[in-house]
């Protein structure tokens, strides 16, 4: 399957007197498109909340922009309209578009327990390109996008230890860490996710690549669940879960506060002797103890998984553990 060409819109140069807000914009894009171009990625951010007064942050993908809106109340689910008109003022004059073309998205602070639901029924995919690969996105049916931008260089860190190795990716959503493994080399990919949903959507980024499922294959399990059951060894394991996840098909609920422990122990039971596990979360608050895990070497890889177009370097945080 050919691959699209690579799209990354020229932008207006004059610079804006009276916008600093675009002004940083133009900045950030003129350096990140030097690098999209380089390296074969049309999906990157392009600003993040870089001044106080526009608490937002926008994503590029491949000529389409995603606008994340945040907000501290329960009750102010959409942007000041202020706010909404200059943003849409400013990417269609720097970048030529139509607003058809820019998504809007509010992120607002939910009780613990609720869930990010399906939001709509649009069905707009589209394929961008990151380092070279295809992977689907939808701007409008669901809050998150299908690709986890963040995690940008803690996939490109799994394909470079990947090749001739067996991948296990759990809480795999579109199986994006698997993809890329499997096309630097991995011999075998098993993802393992709870949402037929993004299964379906993790077999059709393989199919996108040329990749084949004969040896990627995806799962549909809780992942605790799997774990008490696998009897598989890998040389990688992958573990980027939610923070919290309730779901009908779940035995119980999952918080990664509560669950790290037993996720890791397990998946370290399915550690080869020389293997790499990768643990991730994005969640603020979470307290790892690495004194859990004496038998174990930690790393603290965080810094070398943040991409240079996230200015928020907690973004994640991210793990590198071996067994001693």
């Amino acid at each position: 399957m050919t691959p699209p060409k690579l799209f990354l819109p020229l932008i207006e140069d004059n610079e804006d007197k009276n916008s600093s807000f675009k002004n940083r914009i133009r900045k950030n894009y003129r350096h990140l498109r030097k690098w999209g171009n380089r390296t074969k990625t049309n999906c990157f951010r392009i600003y993040d909340k870089d001044i106080k007064e526009y608490p937002l942050a926008i994503d590029i993908y491949d000529g389409r922009f995603c606008v994340h809106y945040f907000s501290d109340t329960r009750e102010n689910e959409t942007p000041r309209q202020d706010l909404y008109d200059e943003v849409i003022n400013a990417l269609s004059s720097l970048f030529s578009v139509s607003q058809e073309s820019i998504y809007s998205k509010t992120r607002i602070k939910r009780e613990k327990i609720e869930q990010y639901e399906k939001i709509g029924e649009s069905k707009d995919f589209f394929s961008v390109l990151e380092y070279g690969l295809q992977f689907k996105v939808n701007l409008t049916d669901y809050l998150d996008t299908g690709l986890f931008l963040d995690h940008r260089e803690t996939r490109r860190l799994v394909a470079s230890i990947a090749a001739g190795k067996r991948l296990l990716n759990l809480f795999a959503y579109t199986c994006s860490f698997s993809v890329h493994a499997a096309a630097a080399g991995a011999i075998f990919t098993k993802s393992v996710d709870l949402s037929n949903t993004y299964c379906k959507w993790g077999k059709e980024n393989f199919l996108l690549n040329d990749l084949p499922l004969a040896n990627n294959l995806i799962v549909r399990e809780d992942c605790l669940q799997f774990l008490e059951e696998e009897k598989d060894i890998y040389d990688v394991i992958v573990i980027d879960p939610p923070t919290i996840s309730r779901s009908k098909k779940m035995n119980q609920m999952f918080d990664i506060q509560k669950d790290y422990f037993f996720l890791i122990t397990k998946a370290l039971n399915l550690l080869s002797p020389d293997g790499i596990l990768i643990f991730s979360t994005n969640s603020r608050h979470f307290d790892f103890d690495e004194n859990l895990f004496n038998n174990c070497t930690i790393l603290n890889i965080s810094k070398k998984t943040i991409p240079l177009d996230y200015h928020n370097q907690k973004i994640h945080r991210c793990w590198k553990i071996s067994k001693k």
